[in-house]
């Protein structure tokens, strides 16, 4: 899949992007009018499946505003390539350790970490920065948890999608769209956390059941 040209990397995207970000989770401004069926309360209960992950210490990879961070118990790290992102995020979650880096290499030594959680990110990696990404995971922490959206009969499972940000400018974003069993397939098995119609999570690593759910 070739990718059409693009002014701005991916870096200056999301730092273009982080005052708007929170839109989408919240569904105002731009998404205020967009049709999403059951989006508020399937963000809800992805905050307590999220709240209820056990771990003494985690990092979040690429925590952008920090949205869902502040929702992760024990001693938490947030790490992301987009320093205004961060910004946001320290005036969100004050008390957590806030680094600006990139997801690979990460900057932490190996069994650093029990779990590294990250939220709609993997899905923007092509196949190579997969591969190195669920390495360094690997590297630093047990367990990994993926969050990320969810595949639907009106999305292509893989696209280059056009988007236009509030200032009027205009890029060109890789993203992925998955089933929860797809997802644990490809992290080479684990457990489905949650498999809903806008966003999936699964837990893979040692002591998690592999090919499990541990939907209610």
């Amino acid at each position: 899949m070739v990718p059409p040209v693009v002014a701005d990397s991916v870096r200056a995207y999301y730092d273009r992007r982080a005052a708007e970000y929170d839109e989408w989770w919240t569904g105002t401004g731009a998404f205020a009018t967009r049709p999403r069926p059951g989006w508020a309360a399937e963000v809800e209960r992805l905050v307590e499946v999220v709240g209820a992950l056990a771990g003494p210490r985690t990092l979040d990879v690429a925590c952008g505003t920090g949205f869902l961070t502040r929702h992760l118990g024990g001693a938490v790290v947030g790490i992301d390539q987009s320093e205004t992102m961060l910004e946001l995020a320290r005036g969100r979650c004050p008390e957590l350790e806030l680094v600006h880096g990139d997801a690979v290499p990460l900057r932490f030594e190996d069994e650093s970490f029990d779990t590294v959680f990250t939220s709609h990110f993997y899905g923007h990696l092509e196949v190579d920065e997969r591969e190195r990404f669920l390495a360094e995971a690997r590297r630093v922490g047990r367990r990994l948890v993926v969050v990320d959206a969810a595949l639907r009969p009106d999305v292509l499972p893989e696209q280059w999608q056009p988007r236009r940000l509030n200032d009027g400018s205009r890029h060109a974003v890789y993203k992925r769209y998955f089933t929860a069993a797809g997802l644990s397939a490809e992290l080479g098995g684990g457990e489905v956390l949650h498999d809903g119609r806008w966003f999936v999570v699964v837990a893979t690593g040692p002591g998690v059941r592999t090919g499990s759910s541990a939907l209610a």
